[in-house]
């Protein structure tokens, strides 16, 4: 599988080039701008002291996540969806998406009652946007929480952050299982796929579809072990930006 290249100069295990610049707000509690090749996505991490109504009282805090495209962030520029005065579904699939993968990594009890809101704005697309948001709002996560541990709003002895999260696209081109789709393979993929993982190596979700032929159980194992070796890497790259 390693001989084939890609369009870009890749191997189907590879993924492309990436960056993570933490701090990249001086506003935000906690922020990283993040490149998967061409895709460039902003997380912030906002930090608030309280929880939405339904949590008050409870002794436990609350993560959640928007996810927003600018308009000239693909080829052809889209209207605002705040112009249109309405949120897309696909808007409102991404946010849930990167809200039930940062969740599982939290011990909300020992956030306290306090409130995470991670923006992940996406600034340039070119495939794998949701994956970018997800891998970015881990370190924008991080620099919020100890943002609250500094601030005396979490426990200096809480541990709230119990592990990572990162994820990365998988796809099925001209028969070959490959890693971190960009957008010219992503459209031309039989299949697709996105998986996001914790740091030690468990699932969180699997997004998966046959965009044309169905697959086989040797291809789903296929690019799940490609996915796992990615957000591997993905979760050594996010470990030293927060090392740095």
């Amino acid at each position: 599988m390693t001989d084939t290249l890609r369009a870009d100069g890749r191997t189907p295990d590879q993924l492309r080039p990436i960056t993570i610049e933490r701090g990249w707000s001086s506003q935000a509690e906690g922020s990283a701008l993040i490149s998967f090749g061409g895709t460039k996505v902003l997380c912030t991490a906002s930090f608030t002291n309280g929880v939405p109504r339904w949590l008050t009282g409870k002794g436990k805090g609350w993560v959640t996540a928007e996810y927003a495209m600018l308009p000239r962030a693909t080829n052809d520029r889209n209207d605002r969806e705040s112009v249109k005065g309405r949120i897309g579904g696909r808007t409102h699939e991404i946010s849930r998406l990167i809200g039930r993968g940062l969740r599982p990594i939290i011990d909300m009890k020992a956030l306290g009652e306090n409130t995470i809101v991670i923006d992940c704005d996406v600034l340039q697309a070119d495939g794998g946007t949701r994956t970018a948001a997800i891998t970015g709002a881990y370190v924008a996560l991080h620099d919020a929480v100890e943002w609250g541990r500094e601030k005396g709003f979490i426990a200096k002895n809480a541990k709230a952050l119990i592990g990572s999260v990162s994820a990365v696209s998988v796809g099925i081109i001209d028969g070959v299982p490959m890693l971190d789709l960009p957008y010219v393979e992503d459209v031309r993929a039989q299949t697709d796929m996105n998986v996001v993982m914790t740091g030690s190596g468990l699932f969180i979700e699997v997004q998966g579809t046959a965009e044309g032929a169905p697959f086989d159980k040797a291809e789903l194992d296929a690019l799940l072990a490609l996915a796992t070796s990615g957000n591997a890497e993905l979760a050594r790259i996010q470990q030293a930006a927060l090392a740095s």
